[in-house]
């Protein structure tokens, strides 16, 4: 397998519709439909943009401060693991309250509520750093911009299609997230 094939399938399996469909549609079920797409929209471009300048803007830090990539790779698998570790803890809690999703979404809610806490986490960010700094050169790493923007437009157009086709597709989908994540 090839080196962007590998990139594109861990990147694809982190910030892909497995883990953006379930939170977007808890946050925007009181929506009207028109607000439902301003928040798609703004929470995956914002996510986009995000993505891309932390990549680059990491890779420049770690190389201007002589950051070793085995210091890279080391943090990134304590955050891997201590990730796994929590959620393989909250999976055995018995539930203590009922999560409060807004009644009334706005368009801060792309911001707020799916960009940070559903699409840019740690470990994700940490990863995207790891494949940036191992890019043998700038044609990789520009296809590996080509591979996060496609990857967040596949996440748009499964977003805005996933009211219309919410029941079935979505609890696949939020199955499937759950099986990825534990491999």
């Amino acid at each position: 397998m090839s080196f962007e094939m590998q990139i594109f399938s861990f990147l694809f399996l982190m910030l892909g519709p497995f883990k953006v469909i379930v939170p977007f549609i808890k946050i925007t079920m009181n929506a009207t439909p028109e607000l439902s797409r301003n928040i798609e929209f703004r929470a995956i471009i914002f996510s986009s943009v995000v993505l891309l300048i932390t990549a680059f803007l990491s890779q420049r830090i770690m190389s201007t401060y002589s950051i070793p990539l085995s210091f890279m790779t080391l943090s990134s698998g304590i955050i891997f693991f201590v990730v796994a570790l929590l959620n393989g803890i909250k999976q055995f809690e018995l539930p203590t309250k009922k999560k409060d999703f807004a009644t009334t979404p706005s368009l801060n809610t792309a911001l707020n509520s799916l960009t940070f806490p559903a699409i840019f986490v740690p470990y994700r960010i940490t990863a995207l750093i790891v494949f940036v700094s191992i890019g043998p050169n700038l044609n990789s790493k520009i296809t590996l911009s080509v591979i996060v923007i496609g990857i967040m437009t596949l996440n748009l157009i499964i977003i805005l299609l996933a009211k219309r086709f919410f029941r079935p597709p979505s609890l696949i989908l939020a199955l499937l997230g759950v099986i990825v994540w534990i491999i």
